[in-house]
């Protein structure tokens, strides 16, 4: 029978169905949230297949040694910063994460933002409930009709973004070093540098994950390349903008506005100067949230342990140049 070690609950409860479906299938599934490397040793060493809901960072720290026998870690999500993904590489563990289970509703918050900050939503609402009425204070800072839209990153989410906004007939750039020019030439999109893309997009975007390549990836000189009345969208991680060159650009006027739903730390200080300019638009790293709950990142999740565990590969697999202890199926 295959263990499985689910070690960070995120505070939810494990619905019945899942370990039923596993059990099924020859799975063990063992629960428990780990905090520490002592925790995880006793709870998870004889596990196959290590599963993190959240974004518990117990992983970290060299705890991979006390798992001798996985061969894989699952991370319910997109982000996979709390997972050591070279020491996993180099170990032969296969990542997988689940970006599937969030792209529909991360899209739908990317475009949200970008039409509350582009009309100014917020701070025409603000102004009615004063008891305010004037139509011009709330110009649009642009249109969307024939602008230049740039994809930092081009994975699920990002493709969902530009499919879901063809029809206001924009450019649509991308900026990916791990996707091929054929492949991002199929969604209609036209592979670029990045210097090519932050100097030619009215609106940025970024949907990369958080690794050390891409920490403080959009800093003071790629904010000066922007256009001055460009918009910058950040629904990824915080890190992956400098935050003090954010607030310095915003205060300068090298970029128009930004519509951010993830910061260096959050949640943010009280004192943060992003909280104080009314004209950004600012979420509290709320964009994977949907109506349908966590239903879809638990059957995901569950597909990726299925896949594994019949050495197969994950839908979603983080490190593809990995040479798994195990060999791999298609899946």
């Amino acid at each position: 029978m295959v263990k499985v070690a689910l070690v960070d609950l995120d505070g939810q409860p494990v619905p019945d169905w899942v370990p039923q479906t596993l059990a099924q299938a020859g799975i063990d599934l063992m629960c428990r949230q780990c905090n520490t490397r002592d925790e995880m040793a006793a709870h998870a060493n004889d596990a196959e297949i290590v599963w993190l809901f959240g974004g518990n960072r117990v992983l970290h720290g060299g705890t991979l040694e006390v798992l001798p026998k996985c061969r894989a870690i699952v991370r319910t999500g997109s982000g996979t910063d709390n997972v050591p993904i070279d020491e996993a590489t180099r170990r032969g563990i296969v990542v997988s994460n689940t970006p599937a289970a969030l792209s529909d509703a991360v899209s739908d918050h990317v475009i949200t933002l970008l039409m509350s900050v582009v009309r100014r939503l917020p701070r025409l609402d603000r102004q009615v409930r004063a008891g305010g009425f004037d139509q011009l204070q709330g110009k649009p800072f642009n249109t969307l009709v024939g602008r230049t839209f740039g994809l930092v990153g081009f994975g699920h989410i990002a493709q969902q973004v530009a499919r879901k906004l063809r029809g206001f007939d924009m450019r649509w750039l991308v900026y990916d070093p791990f996707m091929s020019a054929d492949a991002v030439a199929m969604h209609g999109a036209e592979p670029v540098s990045l210097d090519e893309l932050l100097s030619e997009s009215d609106f940025v975007s970024l949907h990369c994950p958080l690794i050390p390549g891409t920490r403080k990836l959009i800093g003071a000189p790629q904010l000066r390349r922007m256009k001055p009345t460009a918009i910058l969208i950040n629904t990824s991680r915080g890190p992956v903008v400098d935050e003090a060159a954010l607030i310095r650009a915003l205060e300068e006027g090298w970029i128009a506005t930004a519509a951010l739903d993830v910061f260096e730390q959050e949640p943010p200080a009280p004192d943060n100067p992003l909280l104080k300019m009314e004209h950004i638009v600012v979420t509290p790293h709320s964009a994977s949230q949907t109506a349908a709950g966590l239903e879809p990142r638990w059957r995901e999740s569950v597909a990726s342990v299925l896949a594994l565990a019949q050495h197969k590969w994950p839908p979603s697999c983080v490190n593809r140049e990995v040479e798994p202890a195990h060999p791999l199926a298609a899946p």
